[in-house]
Formats: structure tokens, sequence, C-alpha cells
């Protein structure tokens, strides 16, 4: 357990104002954790830099007093791993936020790592243009985040993960050097990428300042259909069906007991009368009557072949919105119930026996709990729920969760699949690396980071399970 001495404190104030350092109780909380609370936060002090010049400076006081410094945007990560529990300095980068207006030759924006992603779909919006990557955590993510953890979100299956859309990189490594990556280029050839290894690394190998993002072409009037299928077989059969006609933008899926959840928790209205086991939301491009036409004949031969058993499509943008909301107040909503998350993937093609023998271990080791699935299942994405009840301790909650996870995790080796398919490592899963990454990836893994972090300073103690003493 780390903690920061008045002379460290004093060592960060030459260069900080008082209210960039805040060692108060309720400041303390509220930047030392992040959505999971599975880990009390235990910071020893936040500080929240305006400039990369300040964030450098953090860096050089923490290696002077070996102190670890734990990266916060807006801290709505789902691995824990911008949770501060063992004293760290939290370097949250709320303050740094500056916005350029959008190039439109080449189609970018440059942003401070704590830009809210929504601010900069906005951005983009207000000049005709369209930034893709969107999740229900929009509102309140930070982009210096999204970068750290790769984020994915609703529209994976067109656009990609947050990587194909960040043109350029400023990062302040562990040894307190300023890299400047990419520079926005299309093309270059010139070595190694080192702006890749920073996207998705979590705050391990160093704080990113500044970010150049791309843009694109926004689509043409999304349309959204919600449809009702009778096994987890049908998701599959329905997205094969779609995709051999349809260039989708979304296709989403979750479990009755999760709409059950959502129209309880926030008053909304079910898509239709019929209760069906699953249900599937499909996002597209409505180009005409045409769109339309072939959009109802599809449906009608997913129906024909026992796949669907009822659905509802969009016939304005509220409407739209309304079916997107089941969907994606779905996390929201399951925090009441604190639950332990399993954020799993595979290759689409290998989704239904993947999702077959899943579904086995969970329905054999949860009987008398609560599971709700719901995910991205277009790209091979499933988030795996267990609720916490009431009268069950949290210690012992987690204990018995991870013990089936990692049965889980077996079987997500076998399948090739990951482990945490967009929402990172962190605390949570470092236990679990194993599953996904060989020892001889995770040995590289350990020297990149000790090449950019001589000094372990950067969020120690996330992504890498913990290595044996050497006594």
């Amino acid at each position: 357990m780390f903690t920061a001495s008045n002379e460290l404190l004093d060592a960060l104030r030459q260069q900080l104002g008082p209210d960039q350092i805040l060692t108060d109780a309720d400041s303390l909380t509220h930047y030392g954790r992040d959505w999971t609370r599975f880990a009390e936060p235990a910071p020893s002090a936040i500080v929240l830099p305006k400039t990369i010049e300040q964030v450098q400076h953090i860096v050089a006081v923490a290696r002077r007093f070996e102190a670890p410094l734990v990266p916060s945007g807006g801290r709505t990560g789902l691995s824990g791993g911008a949770v501060a529990a063992a004293g760290e300095l939290v370097v949250a980068m709320d303050r740094m936020n500056t916005l350029s207006d959008v190039n439109l030759t080449e189609r970018t924006l440059c942003c401070g790592p704590g830009v809210i992603t929504e601010q900069i779909q906005q951005r983009a919006g207000d000049a005709g243009l369209h930034y893709p990557v969107d999740f229900a955590s929009s509102g309140s993510s930070q982009i210096g985040g999204n970068i750290a953890t790769n984020a994915g979100g609703i529209q994976v299956i067109r656009y990609g993960m947050t990587r194909e859309w960040i043109a350029g990189l400023k990062v302040v490594t562990g040894t307190g050097e300023l890299l400047d990556l990419n520079r926005g280029l299309v093309k270059n050839n010139t070595g190694l990428d080192l702006r890749h290894l920073m996207i998705g690394s979590e705050g391990i190998l160093g704080l990113i300042v500044e970010a150049t993002v791309r843009l694109c072409t926004p689509p043409r009037n999304p349309q959204v259909i919600v449809l009702g299928l009778p096994d987890m077989e049908s998701i599959m059969q329905v997205l094969a069906a779609f995709q051999s006609e349809i260039d989708l933008l979304a296709y989403e899926f979750f479990s009755e007991l999760a709409l059950q959840k959502v129209v309880q928790q926030q008053g909304l209205q079910r898509p239709f009368n019929e209760v069906t086991p699953y249900y599937a939301l499909l996002e597209f491009e409505h180009l005409g009557e045409d769109t339309e036409a072939q959009i109802l004949m599809i449906v009608e031969r997913c129906m024909e072949s026992g796949w669907v058993a009822d659905a509802v499509m969009s016939q304005s943008v509220a409407q739209a919105r309304a079916l997107w909301r089941l969907r994606e107040d779905i996390s929201e909503t399951l925090s009441h119930w604190t639950p332990y998350k399993n954020d799993i993937s595979t290759t689409v093609a290998k989704v239904p026996g993947f999702l077959a023998a899943v579904e086995e271990i969970v329905d054999r080791h949860y009987p008398d709990l609560e599971v709700v699935w719901y995910g991205h299942i277009g790209d091979g994405n499933l988030h795996l729920n267990i609720l916490k009840p009431e009268s069950v301790p949290m210690d012992e909650f987690q204990a018995r969760c991870k013990t089936v996870s990692a049965e889980i995790f077996t079987e997500i080796a076998a399948q090739g699949g990951s482990i945490s398919a967009e929402h990172g490592v962190g605390l949570l899963k470092r236990d679990f690396l194993r599953y996904s990454r060989s020892e001889a990836e995770i040995g590289l893994m350990r020297s990149i980071k000790a090449a950019f972090d001589p000094d372990n300073i950067m969020n120690p103690g996330k992504v890498f399970p913990a290595q044996p003493s050497a006594e």
C-alpha cells in the first residue's frame, strides 16, 4: 500500500494549483473507482492536470517518489482498470478537454483525453460528418479512456473498434517522454506503429494526452427493427439471413430477462405483446421504399423458418430511439444488482456452438441466480451478467463467480476466443489472461511495458497476473 507523503504533494504543487490536487474523502472515492464495485477505492490523492507539461511533471515526480499512477477518464470502465485501491495517485483527465474544429480536408479533429465521447459526435455532426464509435456511456465516457480500452460499442459490425478511428496520438510514457505518434497521417510505413501499442493498453505504458480522431460520412436515415426470437440458434440464423442482403449498421441481442429489467426500471414499453426468450435489434440505412420492402421480405422468410416470432419496425426517429433504449439501457439498469460481468467473444462463425457450451455451464452452476444475456452478437461479442442477490455477501458472490468463470474461460480458450472482447482486462480479469494469451505473448507484453515504464509506475497491478514473490 502506497502513501503519498507531504514532500511528494509539495513537489506536485510546484506546477499544479491548489484546486488541481484533491485529498478530501469524497474526491478520493469519486475519482478512485469506475463502474465496477468489486474493490474499494483507496487512492492517496487526485491530480487534475490541465496541460501536457503538467502531465510530464506529474510523471517526473512519481518516478522520483516511486509513486504508482492510475489514469482516470469518465470512470465508466467495467474491468477495474481505473480503480485505485492501493494508495495510488489518480491522474484524472477531466480538465484536459480542449476540442478543435473539424478539419474538413482531412476529416479529422484534435482533442484532449478528457473530452466526452458525445461531444466529439456532436462536433462531427455539426460539420456534416460522423464519429461512429458509439455505446451507452458515450454521454459520460472520455475519449482517452475509449482509446486506452479500444472501446467497441453498437456499430462495430459496420465501423470497427476505436482503433480504426485514431489517426494520431500524443502520449507521455512512464519515463516522462512525450511521444507524437503518426501525426494524423493516412500512410506512414516507417517501422513499428507505436500508436497501436497504446490503443487498448489500459494505461500501463503511458498517459494519453492528445488524440487526432478520424471522421466519416454519416449513415443515411438509420432505421431500427426489433425481432422476437425463440432460441439462441435463431439469433445467428437471422443474422445470416439479413447479412446476405443488407449491409447492417448494428446487430444486437438481449434476453427476455434483460428486457424485463429495463422495462421495470426505466419505465419503457415492450416492443410487442408476445414474450420470447430472446430479442434481436437491427439497425440499417433506409434508402427508400425498396429497402423497407426488402426488410419485410426477409422478416417474412425468417418467420416461415421459425426463427422469428414477432417484429416491430421504427416509423420515426423518436420510435427508433425508444427501441434502442431497450438495448442501450441494460447496462445502467443492471448496475442496481452489482452484476458479475463476463465480456466474452469468439469468431462469428463459432457463435452457435460457443453459445450452447457457455449456456450449459451457466445453467448448471447458477440455477438459483438471475442470469442476463445481451451483447453485440453481430461481431461475436456476448455480455453475460450474473446478478448478485441482496442476501449474498459481495466476497462470497465474487468468489463463486470467479470459480465458474474459470470453467467458462476454459471453453473460450478451446474456441480460440477472448475473455475480454471490449471492456479490457484491468483488475477483474488479470488472473485469467492466460486463457486468451500464451505465456510467450504475456512475456513479450511485460517486456514492452518495461521499455515504456521501467519504474512500473503506470497503472501497476493491472492487466498482468501477479508474479510469484522472489523470496
